[in-house]
């Protein structure tokens, strides 16, 4: 049973919204939610899950599930179908929409990026010539960043890992800045005893100004008009809704208010200085805890910025790619033998945020030149972007496990040679068949570590 610390309790009181009674029966519960957002690029049947689901109200794109499955030893999670993700946060898709005219190209920059769950989010949203820069400042993290961003097969994605004063090289960039801060977690108590562990009003204060510092250095980034929508995973209103006046009084900005039904119980709260956010309790909403807030930039320079020299694969490099994509709206660049393709629309975009910052990753990553062939790359397989004459291979269910594991397989594709591996005909990923043996090419720091049992896996 979960034990609240009264301390915490007791500063939650007079809070708006905040019903002591019905918040410590929810956490004694043991009750656990469970959610996903599909991935809209690459439509699957989500009931394969063998749970009843029932849509997310707040997005499109979410439902939670009834009971919580093995998505270690589902094909179709590894495919990038789906991401699972908390429920409540999936509400920055009200934010963006009510905020943000998504059917034009914006920049966007997702600050605290990892694991990659808002970020494959935000992706789904915007428009395909729109360029979203998902930022991680703990490289391990960013590794984790990048590999879901790869599976969930975008091109218009730059994955960076740089500390937010380093954004400061690029003054009025961005069109939308999204900071879901490093925070006490108190949002997280329901599934996570650690954090109940970790909490105490010191750690509160610590998040506070290392909220503020992450804002400061980031905010000189957002453009003059621009939108940043703030969040955290904490209840604490030093996190929340001081820091909504902290942004109103000494930063400049501008609260926007959004429009939320009733129906939803999200509760909305009023900060001192009259700006609005958006609270989420366990006990009313199905979901964590969670907290909300928006606001646009009213001043705000721009400058010129430093640009990186492209390089540009050869007509001859290029050639190696036509039997794999269509390269019409592509841009292929090369990073010593390695080819990567970005949409030509945002190559002057990357080129300043090669130049500025320290990339992680960009666009779809091909393949590698050797000996004037190309090998290609895993992120190429689950991109989306593969003509469709490119030979596919459907696997069984144990059979892809055993792919996702990088183990050896016991099959016969009728055609030697490169191709894709499926399930349920979405693609997982590279094989090269030969005459007496099948190379895996399943990358191995992505590969299955379990063992996978058939009983009830």
């Amino acid at each position: 049973m979960v034990q609240l610390p009264q301390e915490f309790i007791a500063s939650l009181e007079g809070l708006p919204g905040f019903d002591k009674e019905a918040f410590e029966t929810v956490h004694q519960s043991g009750e656990q939610i469970t959610s996903i957002r599909v991935n809209p690029r690459k439509k699957s049947e989500i009931r394969n899950l063998k749970s009843e689901i029932t849509p997310v109200p707040w997005t499109q794109y979410g439902y939670y599930l009834s009971q919580r499955p093995s998505f270690t030893f589902d094909p179709l999670f590894h495919a990038g179908c789906y991401y699972v993700q908390e429920a409540s946060s999936m509400f920055l898709e009200q934010a963006l929409k009510q905020t943000v005219d998504l059917t034009k190209p914006i920049k966007a920059l997702d600050m605290c990026a990892a694991p990659g769950g808002k970020s494959t989010h935000i992706q789904s949203l915007i428009s395909p010539d729109s360029l979203l820069v998902s930022n991680e400042v703990i490289k391990a993290r960013a590794g984790v960043l990048k590999q879901n961003i790869i599976k969930w097969g975008a091109s218009n994605v730059i994955v960076t890992n740089n500390d937010p004063q380093h954004f400061n090289r690029l003054e009025g960039f961005f069109d939308v800045m999204v900071v879901d801060a490093p925070c006490s977690g108190s949002g997280l108590f329901r599934r996570d005893e650690e954090a109940i562990e970790e909490w105490s009003p010191d750690n509160v204060q610590l998040c506070c100004g290392r909220q503020r510092r992450i804002l400061a250095d980031a905010l000189p980034a957002l453009k003059q008009d621009g939108v940043l929508i703030y969040s955290t995973c904490s209840y604490s209103t030093e996190e929340d809704e001081e820091i909504m006046d902290w942004l109103v009084t000494e930063q400049g900005m501008e609260n926007i208010a959004l429009q939320v039904p009733a129906e939803w119980k999200i509760v909305t709260t009023t900060s001192k200085a009259g700006a609005e956010g958006y609270r989420f309790y366990p006990d009313k909403v199905k979901g964590e805890g969670f907290f909300l807030s928006c606001f646009r930039k009213k001043e705000g320079g721009e400058r010129r910025y430093k640009m990186a020299k492209p390089d540009i694969a050869t007509a001859k490099e290029k050639a190696l790619l036509e039997t794999y994509i269509n390269l019409n709206q592509l841009e292929v660049l090369k990073q010593g033998d390695m080819l990567f393709a970005l949409p030509k629309i945002l190559i002057e975009a990357f080129l300043v945020i090669q130049a500025n910052l320290y990339l992680q990753y960009a666009g779809t990553t091909l393949g590698e030149i050797m000996k004037n062939k190309l090998v290609p790359d895993h992120a190429l397989a689950v991109s989306g972007m593969l003509l469709a004459n490119i030979t596919r291979f459907e696997l069984s269910l144990e059979e892809a496990i055993r792919y996702l594991q990088r183990a050896d397989l016991s099959i016969d594709p009728p055609v030697k040679g490169w191709q894709v591996v499926t399930y349920q005909n979405q693609v997982l990923g590279w094989i090269n068949a030969l005459p007496n043996r099948i190379n895996n090419y399943y990358p191995k720091e992505m590969r299955i570590l379990k063992q996978y049992y058939d009983s009830g896996n």
